[in-house]
């Protein structure tokens, strides 16, 4: 992953930080987060099944919809990272060990 990659995640990652506190009522990540790991488990679920179901889906618009679950499947991970307290350097360090 490139750095200028790697700092889109860790962007992310610091506003959905922000929203630990926030307002469920007009924030989704707050909502999220709120609702406790169990949620979040679950809408990291249907995100991966559905980035695989995009992927098996030889259409001409494979590529941008697996590209687009995938998007949301990396959201819904931060968001379990930020619940667990789990910090995007401390999962890059995993990858390269």
């Amino acid at each position: 992953m490139g750095a200028a990659d790697q700092s889109i995640l860790e962007r992310l990652f610091a506003l959905i930080e922000t929203r630990k506190d926030g307002d469920s009522r007009t924030s989704y990540t707050a909502q999220l987060l709120q609702a406790g790991p169990e949620m979040i488990g679950a809408k990291i679920r249907e995100a991966a099944s559905e980035t695989a179901k995009a992927a098996l889906n030889p259409t001409p618009e494979r590529r941008k919809r697996v590209a687009a679950e995938s998007a949301d499947l990396l959201y819904h991970f931060l968001v379990l990272w930020a619940d667990a307290s789990v910090a995007p350097g401390d999962v890059w360090a995993e990858l390269a060990r």
